[in-house]
């Protein structure tokens, strides 16, 4: 017998299965609005403009490929805080503020969730439900204890508000509570400025712990908008633990690019805290790479090609709202029996539909049209090609 012979086959990932179903699929028609990856009009995952001219220069002046330190480059430290911030907010939290250079927000997380399991007092991470389906695993392989907390409400398709503020109002203090920064995945369904404000009071008088997961800065309304929650808990002189990720704002997917950055109460936990977060970091990947980092870097420390990437993230962001627009203009004159306005209303990538499992695997089986088995969908991989034949195949499917 082999000593392989007692390891039991592993359930496929939900999501990224179906992209690699998508890519062996003959059928020439298909579609895939399943996985997280914003594409073009044409269906293409472009490299920006800005980013391939900070890798030429990056090409050009590079001199070495030595190890970056555990904790990455400082400068990409800084210039990420002042991004994630604020350039004053930033400064005014110099001393106790910490930073990570890490392998994409999800190497954020995971040196997040060992931190937690080991250095603080949390009994449980909190999560909206729904929430990425990547969090649970994420924070359970660390040896963390996961409870939900109510978000969304399928029968609006939009924010259970107050059952969201009393949930979070009996949340136990010391314990992490995980909050999407903006583009809530997978409902696209956020808070608001003034909300924000209220989730910070309540955890200022629980003493819960806010964990954000910041994937999706600038595709909201812009970047400095979408930072509000961050910056607001942030001034309100809270404990904050943010993961910061490249993948979408600067189309940086393959490269792996995400900061971890923490707000101690002070200088001496600042110091203690980075101590601790070195360990995870040696034990999981000793250093990040650094092509996407210094790609990030560059980028955000040129102001020509800052001003540039600003351009292109408007571009990016203004297609995922034309398109939702124009679908749910398309599924209305097709005359599908819902109401899909909800959509409007609804910001970033993703969106729950409503349609259900069964819904799901029809338009995936008969259609050839890829979404999650929960009824979510990547808007911006809707396209002028595709978007009748989706709205039939969603037709088909609702009738």
């Amino acid at each position: 017998m082999s000593s392989f012979d007692n390891v039991s086959p592993a359930p496929a990932d939900p999501i990224l299965s179906l992209t690699e179903a998508f890519k062996t699929d003959p059928r020439p028609e298909k579609i895939n609005l399943s996985v997280g990856v914003f594409v073009d009009d044409t269906g293409r995952t472009p490299i920006l403009e800005s980013v391939r001219k900070a890798e030429q220069r990056i090409l050009e002046t590079s001199t070495s490929k030595s190890y970056l330190p555990m904790t990455g480059s400082p400068q990409f430290a800084q210039l990420t805080q002042q991004l994630c911030f604020g350039s004053e907010l930033a400064s005014q939290l110099s001393d106790r503020l910490v930073t990570l250079q890490s392998p994409g927000g999800t190497g954020a997380l995971r040196v997040s969730a060992d931190f937690i399991a080991k250095n603080l007092e949390a009994k449980n991470i909190w999560m909206s439900s729904p929430t990425w389906a990547n969090h649970h695993g994420i924070f359970a392989a660390a040896g963390n204890a996961i409870e939900s907390y109510p978000y969304f409400d399928s029968a609006t398709n939009d924010l259970n508000y107050p059952a969201f503020i009393e949930a979070i109002s009996n949340i136990p203090a010391d314990d992490i509570v995980v909050l999407h920064g903006c583009c809530h995945n997978p409902t696209g369904v956020d808070l608001n400025e003034e909300q924000w404000q209220e989730v910070a009071q309540i955890a200022a008088s629980k003493g819960w712990i806010p964990l954000i997961d910041f994937a999706y800065q600038g595709f909201r309304s812009g970047l400095e908008s979408d930072a509000a929650g961050a910056r607001i808990f942030a001034q309100a002189g809270l404990p904050l633990i943010v993961a910061q990720s490249f993948s979408k704002n600067l189309g940086l997917y393959q490269d792996r690019v995400g900061a971890l950055h923490v707000v101690a109460d002070d200088a001496d936990s600042a110091a203690k805290v980075i101590s601790q977060l070195k360990i995870s970091v040696r034990v999981n990947y000793s250093n990040p790479p650094a092509h996407g980092g210094a790609v990030v870097t560059t980028v955000l420390s040129d102001d020509a090609l800052r001003q540039q990437w600003h351009g292109e993230l408007d571009v990016m962001r203004r297609r995922i709202a034309g398109i939702r627009e124009n679908f749910v203009d398309a599924l209305a004159s097709a005359g599908l029996p819902k109401d899909y306005s909800f959509l409007k209303r609804q910001n970033g990538m993703f969106s729950f539909t409503g349609l259900s499992k069964e819904q799901a695997l029809a338009l995936r089986e008969q259609h050839a049209v890829y979404i999650v088995n929960s009824g979510r969908i990547n808007v911006a991989g809707i396209t002028t090609a595709n978007l009748d034949r989706l709205v039939a195949a969603l037709k088909a499917v609702s009738s």
